[in-house]
């Protein structure tokens, strides 16, 4: 068997893409897919290395999707749009709203490295023992622990499903050596896997993380080039506080002119300015209340 060299195109495109082979198979036996999930797990684990991918921004993109995947799981309608409104436009004494509490949870488990503490953001209603005590239920490769915690906080707390998924992916983040948690798992997974125990549910996350990894190095591709970009175009910004304001866009998936560190006139006139610079873009498609992300 050949394998083919990943793809160096271009100065702004150095990332290796996932191979062909890879990408394009089609396997069923657990034997299979774990080979192709591990094989994508570590082309993931790669790329991250990379300086160029801008860490906390693609962490924090990839919550959102884990996000909007949850929030699909509870069977409520808000998407990506949605939760970013509930995120972004919060006033000092709202509430976000249950789809807004997930989408918090996720990019609060992200944010800080991996530790049960830093895990108690995320879960503020769960004592620190519980959390450790879930954490500790995984034994064994990767992603058999990933699934083993899943199941165990499932098992017992059926209506979990969010603190499972977060907790799965911080088992799989220890056991592969990452310092912050990646969501992978719940993009990739179906409300069915979620009742699901043993080797089928072993089978059904391998499936998820070979999904998933793709869609991380592909999302990582495309935000180290606009990030690129927008570093780019800095020097060009002469509003007081535009390098803090592009430091924030580097790292978030979306942000509002009123959470720029400057006025709030100049900072609608910077996002304009970064906008028409081709460095980031509108989100809301609003005439008000916008939203701009890299």
């Amino acid at each position: 068997m050949t394998f083919a060299r990943p793809d160096h195109t271009s100065d702004l495109d150095t990332l290796p893409r996932m191979p062909v082979w890879v990408t394009s198979a089609r396997a069923e036996t657990l034997e299979d897919v774990a080979f192709l999930s591990g094989a994508a797990l570590n082309h993931l684990h790669l790329v991250l290395g990379r300086a160029e991918v801008p860490q906390a921004l693609l962490r924090d993109r990839l919550a959102l999707r884990a996000a909007e995947a949850c929030v699909a799981f509870s069977g409520r309608p808000e998407r990506a749009a949605e939760l970013r409104d509930a995120v972004h436009l919060l006033r000092p004494g709202d509430l976000p709203g249950p789809a807004g509490e997930i989408c918090l949870a996720w990019g609060r488990a992200v944010e800080r490295p991996v530790s049960v503490k830093a895990l108690g953001r995320a879960f503020p209603t769960l004592a620190p023992g519980q959390i450790a005590a879930w954490l500790d239920a995984g034994q064994g490769a990767p992603v058999t622990r990933a699934a083993m915690v899943l199941e165990a906080v499932l098992t017992e707390a059926p209506r979990a499903e969010v603190a499972a998924l977060i907790l799965a992916d911080v088992a799989l983040t220890q056991a592969l050596g990452w310092e912050y948690v990646v969501p992978l798992l719940a993009a990739g997974l179906k409300r069915a896997d979620l009742r699901m125990q043993g080797e089928e549910l072993r089978l059904s996350c391998h499936r998820a993380l070979l999904s998933s990894a793709i869609e991380a190095v592909r999302q990582a591709s495309d935000l180290a080039r606009r990030a690129a970009h927008l570093k780019a175009v800095a020097p060009k910004l002469r509003a007081k506080g535009a390098g803090n304001a592009v430091e924030m866009f580097l790292t978030r998936d979306a942000v509002a002119p009123s959470a720029l560190p400057l006025p709030d006139r100049a900072a609608r006139r910077l996002c304009d300015r970064l906008v028409a610079l081709g460095a980031v873009r509108e989100l809301t498609g609003r005439d008000s209340f916008r939203l701009y992300g890299v």
